[in-house]
């Protein structure tokens, strides 16, 4: 069988969908009963893949490839498919709240997904949470769309002893409702108290209004103990989680969440806002913030950092919520899902 990717995702700074891609091809590569199969990857040579190479060139790159199933793991295919497609969408914040997002990319979103998501033979997502998401914004049979956990990508469990510097850490693009500047308010809360404390903030930028987070630092009145990085090599992400003693992912919204899955992975406590998604995905292995109030985050934080029998609680928590989430796993039922609809 042969299977076609859309594999613009791998260029360039992998994040999010390039992440997730890369880990499934590495899982089928390993996995003996995905070697009877051929995995064509289809990107441009040079230059930009936009929403016209993805309607009009990618059908052709099918064709001529022979495919017998095209998959897209970016939430949107070519509606022109000349092969049945799978498409893999994460979340559908675009459609949920259009106003995180300016007008033309929110509109290309939801219209390109939720055309994407009808004309597919079967829909892939990351949570029940944006299973039924799907199904409430894009009119989506539920029996169309499986969910499919990601797994975890293992984090090094550095020694966090309480005599070196308590390390703060958060990853992921930093989108206005992942509240970054409440996360900022509530460590200058704590960095009053314990002044070796340090922020570590690794993602890009993207927020729509747009928000000046030095800005943000500076006024908090602990900009010194605050670094903001819009991307790190592998190598230098790995030693953060190495270091960090607390991940914070303040987000309202999201598909899944991975990289607080990749903290439990290291051994850190992670401190989350309260959402249906989030309980759903970290269980009882997070300390769980109420409202996006700078106290709230704050007095949560002190707890992950200093609070060695609730440290302790959550660890133990932590084996159980990380035992759901395998890249053999998702690869295999994702496999499974794309032959099915080749057949």
């Amino acid at each position: 069988m042969k299977v076609a990717i859309d594999a613009r995702e791998l260029h360039g700074k992998r994040t999010g969908v390039g992440r997730y891609l890369s880990e499934l091809l590495a899982a089928w590569r390993a996995m003996p009963a995905a070697s009877a199969h051929e995995f064509i990857l289809l990107a441009p040579e040079r230059g930009t893949a936009g929403t016209l190479w993805e309607q009009g060139t990618l059908p052709r790159l099918v064709r001529r490839a022979g495919a017998n199933v095209l998959f897209a793991p970016g939430y949107t295919g070519p509606l022109r498919s000349p092969v049945p497609m799978v498409v893999a969408i994460h979340d559908v914040s675009f459609a949920a709240h259009p106003e995180w997002f300016s007008w033309r990319e929110g509109l290309r979103r939801q219209v390109l997904s939720r055309w994407s998501a009808q004309h597919a033979a079967r829909v892939l997502t990351i949570s029940e949470f944006s299973k039924q998401e799907i199904v409430r914004y894009f009119g989506v049979d539920a029996s169309k769309i499986a969910v499919t956990y990601p797994g975890v990508t293992a984090m090094p469990d550095g020694v966090r002893a309480f005599g070196s510097e308590p390390v703060v850490l958060y990853v992921g693009s930093v989108f206005n409702r992942r509240h970054v500047p409440e996360l900022i308010e509530g460590f200058a809360q704590v960095a009053r108290s314990h002044p070796e404390a340090r922020l570590e903030i690794v993602g890009d930028n993207r927020t729509t209004p747009w928000v000046d987070l030095d800005d943000v630092a500076r006024r908090s009145g602990a900009g010194r103990r605050i670094r903001l990085r819009s991307y790190v090599t592998d190598e230098e992400l790995r030693n953060l989680y190495r270091d960090a003693r607390a991940f914070v992912f303040l987000s309202e919204y999201e598909g899944f969440g991975l990289t607080p899955v990749e903290a439990l992975s290291a051994a850190i406590p992670i401190v989350v806002l309260d959402t249906a998604v989030a309980r759903e995905i970290y269980g009882p292995a997070a300390i769980y913030v109420r409202q996006r109030d700078p106290g709230l985050v704050g007095n949560a934080l002190e707890r992950a950092l200093f609070d060695s029998a609730e440290r302790s609680r959550l660890l133990a928590a932590s084996a159980g919520v990380l035992a759901r989430y395998s890249w053999e796993e998702c690869a295999r039922r994702t496999l499974q899902i794309l032959l099915a609809c080749a057949r």
